[in-house]
């Protein structure tokens, strides 16, 4: 299998940590490929009509796409019960938090890297971010005891979207007033699956 990706996805990096806790890594060969909004590689095109990464090239059926897909039929190739059925809602309502908080930040990044300084909207910024911080508070507030239990996707999902906060906004402080999120965050960024997949530019 080939996964088409870019270091620095927050949604790429939830595919690697994810093959990397089911012992898969080495099924897949890692494509590299730098996309942005307004540019889109063939090689991504091909796999995914939309443009998007990451993008999951199988030699036994056609590619597959969007992060949520792939790490479902990841963990099912595997039997890596990331996905278990007594708390698949709970788990997919974690997935979805951690995906809109990836989604919202990512649209910040866009605004200052690709608008010019002029016209910039500090207001669309500071409504994305406000997007981030309720969903941040909210996971703090009334999931803590979810993240307490046995490791299923949606830890892996929030773990990828916290630290895209820090490698993009990290001024921003998501932490502030979010102890017990930050306190799991540090234990959980310390996992080998997290080392090993690490956004960088």
């Amino acid at each position: 299998m080939e996964l088409i990706y870019a270091a620095a996805s927050p949604y790429v990096r939830k595919v690697r940590t994810l093959l990397h806790e089911t012992g898969q890594s080495d099924d897949v060969t890692l494509v590299p490929v730098k996309t942005s909004p307004t540019a889109t590689p063939d090689v991504v095109r091909a796999a995914n009509p939309l443009g998007k990464i990451p993008a999951l090239v199988r030699p036994d059926g056609p590619a597959i796409y969007d992060s949520r897909v792939i790490t479902r039929y990841l963990d099912a190739r595997a039997g890596g019960g990331f996905y278990p059925e007594a708390r698949i809602w709970e788990v997919l309502t974690l997935e979805a938090t951690a995906d809109a908080i990836m989604d919202a930040a990512i649209l910040i990044t866009y605004e200052n890297r690709l608008r010019p300084p002029e016209h910039r909207s500090d207001d669309w910024i500071e409504a994305q971010w406000s997007k981030v911080a309720h969903a941040v508070r909210a996971v703090n507030d009334r999931w803590m005891s979810h993240l307490a239990g046995p490791v299923d996707m949606g830890h892996v999902a929030i773990g990828c979207a916290l630290g895209y906060l820090d490698f993009r906004h990290d001024a921003r402080g998501w932490r502030k007033g979010c102890d017990a999120l930050d306190d799991w965050f540090t234990v959980f960024a310390s996992r080998d699956s997290m080392q090993a997949t690490a956004p960088k530019d």
